[in-house]
């Protein structure tokens, strides 16, 4: 949407709105701007969910693995939490060939993974939501 057409949208003008939307920027409300994409339609038909469970929290294995998550690009999302597993990955592959690839090749040549459990998902209910104040 323009800025023009979000102004006019919310009864403000293409200037303040503008000033709004910039000020919201530099305060990190809104960290970056992107397009929704249809995984199936871009041939990643394989969606999983993966609780890693790490072997020990070796500060450099530690490092390792954040690093070597953050660049794989199947990994879509990678959380560390509570609870029985230490790390979530939320995993696009095209076909599950290639997902056993990306375990069998990367997730399990990580020094800091002692295993991996995967939960596939079977359909999507809910997806990319705005946050809300």
């Amino acid at each position: 949407m323009s800025n023009a057409d979000l102004a006019e949208a919310v009864g403000m003008s293409a200037s303040a709105l503008w000033r709004r939307v910039r000020a919201l920027e530099d305060a990190g409300v809104i960290e970056r701007y992107g397009a929704v994409v249809n995984p199936a339609a871009m041939g990643l038909d394989f969606h999983a969910i993966v609780h890693v469970h790490l072997t020990r929290h070796d500060p450099d294995k530690l490092s390792d693995f954040i690093r070597a998550v953050n660049l794989n690009p199947l990994v879509q999302e990678c959380y560390a939490t509570t609870g029985q597993a230490d790390y979530h990955l939320r995993v696009l592959a095209p076909d599950l060939e290639a997902y056993n690839r990306f375990l069998e090749e990367f997730l399990f040549r990580l020094p800091a993974v002692a295993s991996a459990q995967t939960n596939v998902v079977l359909r999507t209910l809910k997806r990319d939501e705005p946050v809300l104040p």
